[in-house]
C-alpha cells in the first residue's frame, strides 16, 4: 500500500494495526480478510471499492472519499463516517457490525443496510431517504432531525424513532415496529 494509487487490485490478509495510511488512491480494489483497526485512514479516496470479511473498528476516516463502497461481514465499531467528505458519499453495508458508528450530517439516501448490527449508532442530520434497513438490530439508535422519508423499516428491529423529530413520510413500518415509535408516551400496546 505504498504506492499512491492502486487500480484494480486484490489486497488479502494485509494487516495494518495502529498504522496511518495517507493520500492515496484506491479505485476499483477488493481488501479481503484484512485487519485495519485502531489505524488512521485520513485523507484517503475509496472509489468503487469492497471491503469482505475486513475489521476497521475505531480506524479513523476524516477527509477521506468513500465513493460507491461495500462493505460486507465486516466489524466496523466506533467509526466516524460522519468525519469522511461528503462529495459523492456512497456506501452500502452487508452483514456488518456498525456499532457505535456515527453518520451524523451524511447525505446518504439510498443506502442498504442489510443484516447489520446497528446498535447505538448515531443519525442526527442525517439524510437517508429511500434508504433500506433489512434485519438491522438498531438498540439504542439515535434518530434526530433524521430524513427518513420512504424509509423501509420493515425488518428493522430493537429501534425507537420520535416521529415529530424526525420527517418520515411515507415510510414502512411492521406491525411488530409500531412500540418503537411511540416509546416516548410510555404506553402499553397488547
Amino acid at each position: 500500500m505504498e504506492d499512491l494509487i492502486h487500480i484494480q487490485k486484490t489486497f488479502d490478509k494485509v494487516v495494518f494495526i495502529d498504522k496511518k495510511v495517507s493520500n492515496r488512491e484506491f479505485e476499483d480494489c477488493v481488501f479481503k480478510n484484512c485487519d485495519f483497526s485502531n489505524s488512521d485512514f485520513s485523507n484517503n479516496t475509496f472509489m468503487d471499492c469492497e471491503f469482505i470479511n475486513c475489521n476497521l473498528s475505531m480506524t479513523a476516516l476524516g477527509g477521506t472519499s468513500l465513493k460507491t463502497v461495500h462493505f460486507s461481514n465486516c466489524k466496523l465499531l466506533g467509526i466516524h463516517f460522519n468525519t469522511c467528505a461528503d462529495f459523492m458519499f456512497a456506501v452500502s453495508f452487508n452483514d456488518c457490525i456498525l456499532d457505535y458508528a456515527s453518520f451524523s450530517n451524511k447525505k446518504m439516501p439510498k443506502t442498504k443496510f442489510n443484516s447489520c448490527s446497528m446498535k447505538e449508532v448515531t443519525f442526527i442530520g442525517t439524510n437517508l431517504s429511500n434508504s433500506v434497513f433489512d434485519n438491522c438490530n438498531l438498540d439504542n439508535a439515535v434518530f434526530n432531525d433524521t430524513e427518513l422519508k420512504e424509509v423501509n423499516f420493515l425488518t428493522a428491529y430493537n429501534y425507537k424513532i420520535d416521529p415529530e423529530f424526525n420527517p418520515m413520510r411515507k415510510a414502512k413500518f411492521s406491525m411488530q415496529g409500531i412500540p418503537g415509535l411511540l416509546d416516548k408516551y410510555d404506553i402499553k400496546i397488547q
